[in-house]
C-alpha cells in the first residue's frame, strides 16, 4: 500500500457528503477514492418498508457523488467476499466506513475489520452516525448511563466535533469496478401496491433532509415543546426518516437546536433532548445489546404476554375499534411513519390492554417503518411495555380517550386516517385500502368494529398481571 492506492469509502447509514468524517479524511488524503454500497447479510434481512426506503437513499445519494464527479458502486453479497473482491479489482489499500452500534452490525464489522487486517488491508471505522459515543460518555463511577435525564445532563454541556463541509471533488480511481444496477435488487419487492401509496408521503435523500430542518427551525422549532404531542397538527421535525439513513447527521441538529436556544426559541431545548433520546437509545443498545431481542430489566422474562394471534391480527390492521390507536396504525401503512405520541399509545394498547409481547409490535415496526431505527425501536417498545429502561409500567397505561382529547382535541387526526367513521372519508383515510393487502379483505364502508380489548377491563387486567408478577418475584 502507498499514497496513490485507493480507498474503498463503504457506505452504509451514512448517505450524504456533508457532516461525513470518514468521506472528509478520504477526499484530504488526495488518493483515489471508490464509494462503495453493499446489499449485504444485513441488508437482505431488513423489513419491507425500511429495504424499500433505503434504496430509495441509495438512488438520491448516488446522483449527489455524480454531482462531483464520482461513482457509488453497487455489489450485491456478502459483506467481506464483496469488499475482498473489490480490492482485488481494484489494488485498493484500505476500507474506511461509518461505525454503527447495533449488535448485528458491530459483530459483522468486527469480522471485516479483523480479517481484512489480516489480508494487510487498512480497515478503519469512523465516527458520524452519532454525536456522542457509547463509550466516551460515563458516569462518575466509570459505568455506562441506564437512566435518560442523568444522560442528558451528562452531555448538554458538551463540546461536539466539528462539522465537517462537503467534498466539491474527489479524486477517481484510473479505472472504475463494474457495478450492479440498482433496479436489480428490486428493494422494494416486498412492499408490493403499497409502494405508490407511500411514496408521496417521503423526503428522501441529503438536500431535502437539509431544506426539512430549516423549514423546521425557522417555523416550528419555537412552539416544539408545546406542540409535540399534538397528532392534530404538523408540529415535528419529521427528521427521524433522514437521520436513519443519515441523509442529515446529529451534528446538523445539535447545531440547529443550539442556534435555537441562543436566538431564546422556546422549544430549541426539548428538540435537543430528542437529539439526545436517539442518543440514549444507541448508549443502551451498545452497553446492554439484549435490549434487542430480550426484555431489558431483570423479572421480565416469565411475565405472561401472548404471541401472535386473531386479536393481534386486528391491531395490525387498525381494526381495535379504539380510534385513536387505529387512525396511527392506518398512518403507519399510509405514510410509513406514526406520530411519536400514537407510537406510544399504540404500544400501550398492544402490550397493556391486549397483554402481548412487545416484540410482535418492534416486529411489526421493523417490517412497515420507513424510519426504522434498530435503538430506537429496541427501546421505545421497552419503554412502553414496562421492561426497558425508565419505564413505570403502573403509570404508563395510556387511557387512548384521554390522549385523544388531549392531543387530538377535534377528531382531525382520526377523520384523517379512519375512513368508516366518516360519511365522505378523506383521501387519505381511503389510502389505507389500496395499500392493505387484498388478503385482508378490508374495504372502506365496512363498519366500524366494537372495541378489542374495552379500555376498563383491559387496564384492570394489565394491573392484575403486574401485580401477580410482582408478588412472584418477591416469593423469590
Amino acid at each position: 500500500m502507498n499514497e496513490t492506492t485507493p480507498i474503498i469509502l463503504w457506505f452504509r447509514r451514512d448517505l450524504r457528503l456533508s457532516d461525513h468524517p470518514a468521506l472528509a479524511a478520504a477526499a484530504r488524503s488526495g488518493r483515489p477514492v471508490i464509494p462503495v454500497f453493499l446489499h449485504d447479510e444485513l441488508v437482505e434481512t431488513l423489513g419491507a418498508a425500511p429495504q424499500w426506503r433505503l434504496g430509495l437513499g441509495v438512488e438520491a445519494f448516488a446522483a449527489r457523488l455524480e454531482g462531483i464527479g464520482a461513482r457509488l458502486i453497487l455489489r450485491r453479497g456478502q459483506a467481506l467476499e464483496s469488499l475482498r473482491a473489490l480490492i482485488a479489482e481494484t489494488g485498493a489499500g484500505a476500507v474506511w466506513w461509518t461505525r454503527q452500534y447495533d449488535p448485528d452490525q458491530i459483530a459483522r464489522d468486527k469480522a471485516v475489520k479483523a480479517a481484512l487486517r489480516e489480508d494487510g488491508i487498512d480497515s478503519t471505522s469512523f465516527r458520524g452516525h452519532l454525536i456522542f459515543e457509547p463509550w466516551e460518555v460515563e458516569t462518575g463511577a466509570g459505568k455506562f448511563y441506564q437512566v435518560y435525564t442523568p444522560f442528558w445532563k451528562a452531555v448538554r454541556g458538551r463540546e461536539v466535533p466539528a462539522r465537517s463541509a462537503a467534498p466539491s471533488t474527489l479524486t477517481a480511481p484510473a479505472h472504475w469496478p463494474e457495478s450492479d444496477t440498482l433496479s436489480e435488487w428490486r428493494m422494494g419487492r416486498a412492499m408490493n401496491r403499497g409502494a405508490d401509496v407511500v411514496r408521496p408521503h417521503l423526503v428522501v435523500g441529503e438536500e431535502a433532509a437539509q431544506t426539512r430542518l430549516a423549514v423546521f427551525a425557522r417555523d416550528r422549532m419555537s412552539d416544539y415543546a408545546e406542540a409535540r404531542d399534538r397528532m392534530d397538527i404538523d408540529a415535528t421535525s419529521g427528521l427521524s426518516e433522514n437521520l436513519t439513513y443519515g441523509e442529515i447527521s446529529p451534528l446538523a441538529l445539535w447545531e440547529s437546536g443550539q442556534r435555537g436556544l441562543a436566538e431564546g426559541k422556546r422549544g430549541a431545548e426539548t428538540f435537543l433532548k430528542e437529539v439526545v433520546w436517539r442518543e440514549f437509545a444507541y448508549h443502551l443498545i451498545y452497553h446492554t445489546p439484549h435490549i434487542v431481542k430480550d426484555s431489558w430489566r431483570a423479572g421480565w422474562q416469565r411475565f405472561p404476554w401472548s404471541d401472535e394471534n386473531d386479536d393481534t391480527l386486528r391491531w395490525k390492521q387498525g381494526r381495535t375499534g379504539i380510534e385513536i390507536v387505529d387512525a396511527a396504525m392506518r398512518e403507519l401503512y399510509v405514510t410509513g411513519r406514526m406520530h411519536n405520541r400514537a407510537r406510544m399509545l399504540v404500544g400501550s394498547y398492544l402490550t397493556k390492554h391486549m397483554l402481548t409481547h412487545w416484540r410482535v409490535g418492534q416486529k411489526w415496526f421493523e417490517e412497515c417503518l420507513i424510519d426504522w431505527d434498530p435503538a430506537a425501536n429496541a427501546m421505545g417498545w421497552q419503554w412502553v411495555a414496562g421492561s426497558g429502561p425508565d419505564a413505570s409500567p403502573y403509570f404508563r397505561i395510556f387511557n387512548p380517550e384521554t390522549q385523544a382529547g388531549k392531543f387530538d382535541p377535534k377528531g382531525a387526526y382520526r377523520r384523517k386516517w379512519l375512513a368508516e367513521i366518516s360519511a365522505d372519508p378523506p383521501e387519505t383515510a381511503r389510502a389505507f385500502f389500496d395499500a392493505c393487502p387484498r388478503a385482508w379483505g378490508l374495504a372502506p364502508d365496512m363498519p366500524y368494529p366494537d372495541p378489542l380489548v374495552p379500555l376498563d377491563v383491559g387496564r384492570a387486567r394489565a394491573l392484575e398481571a403486574y401485580e401477580a408478577r410482582n408478588r412472584a418475584l418477591e416469593g423469590q
